[in-house]
């Protein structure tokens, strides 16, 4: 999205970005890919570590027209909202109302959602309760995962926002209030929601490995100790009497493996310390003779 609003030629005076990251093997220092996109523009970057303090921006120079926000991480006080002479605006990955929070993406494939999209809105001390100045739905596709809606979103999001800027600078469009009684929550994803529970339904749990790919990606244990991370998976229409957990066949096509409520075909899995790999590939080098997953 940055590089997106320099090729408009839009004037931007100043990028904040979360501070530098312990990252990889050797944990060193890792700046974020807006801080790295910033610096091979030529831009200003300061990295707050905390909002709290107004004087903070004594160092950024004078308020900008607007202040624009695309998944920060850190809630603004009222001091930054009202920092920019025009407005903060937001661009939010989902269809507001529907989906206010941190995770948005996740969570809309995990409900199942059809569609989600992209809002525009001005910001106000509440969770992503601002009015919307504009919105652009996306269909989300069969096998779509977190990581691709998310691709898809952020392209949408900075076309939607150079379209909109200028009127938005200009006085030009006017934002509509949300409706707060069709609010939806979009709570943080934890790690610990990457473990499957196989009494859920296939269908269910295709969803979770969507949602949690690329992050945190979904998990399931098999009776031995062994674990596999599940990169893919497909829902299968089938009457299946075994208990959850049970595997049904293992071949060419995948892993099949009994749910609640059908069958669930593991189709790209990874194992510690390997590499993601089709789960045929991963079968020809380890036995699941005598062994389930665990419910």
């Amino acid at each position: 999205m940055l590089e997106q609003l320099a090729a408009c030629r839009a004037a931007i005076p100043l990028v904040l970005t979360q501070p530098d990251r312990r990252a990889g093997r050797g944990r060193k220092l890792t700046p974020s890919p807006v801080k790295r996109t910033a610096q091979q523009l030529g831009l200003g970057v300061q990295q707050p570590a905390a909002l709290g303090d107004p004087g903070l921006a004594e160092s950024w120079g004078p308020p900008p027209d607007v202040l624009v926000v695309a998944a920060y991480g850190l809630l603004l006080p009222r001091w930054l909202l009202q920092w920019p002479r025009c407005a903060c605006i937001n661009v939010h990955a989902s269809l507001l109302p529907r989906w206010r929070g941190a995770a948005p993406i996740q969570r809309a494939i995990l409900a199942g959602d059809a569609e989600t999209g992209i809002s525009i809105m001005r910001m106000e001390e509440g969770l992503d309760t601002g009015p919307v100045y504009a919105s652009r739905a996306v269909r989300i596709d069969p096998g779509m995962t977190a990581g691709r809606l998310h691709d898809a979103l952020a392209q949408l999001g900075a076309a939607l926002l150079g379209e909109v800027l200028p009127d938005i600078l200009a006085g030009r469009i006017v934002p509509r209030p949300q409706d707060d009684a069709a609010a939806t929550y979009a709570g943080k994803i934890a790690k610990s929601d990457a473990r499957l529970d196989l009494a859920l339904s296939a269908v269910e749990l295709e969803r979770q490995v969507r949602a949690f790919n690329p992050w945190p990606v979904a998990e399931a244990e098999l009776t031995d100790g062994r674990r596999l991370r599940i990169w893919q998976a497909a829902a299968v229409d089938a009457d299946v009497a075994a208990s959850p957990g049970t595997i049904l066949a293992a071949g060419a096509s995948g892993i099949d493996v009994s749910s609640g409520n059908g069958l669930l075909r593991l189709e790209r899995v990874q194992a510690p310390a390997s590499a993601a790999m089709d789960a045929r590939a991963w079968l020809a080098a380890h036995s699941l003779e005598g062994v389930s997953f665990v419910c």
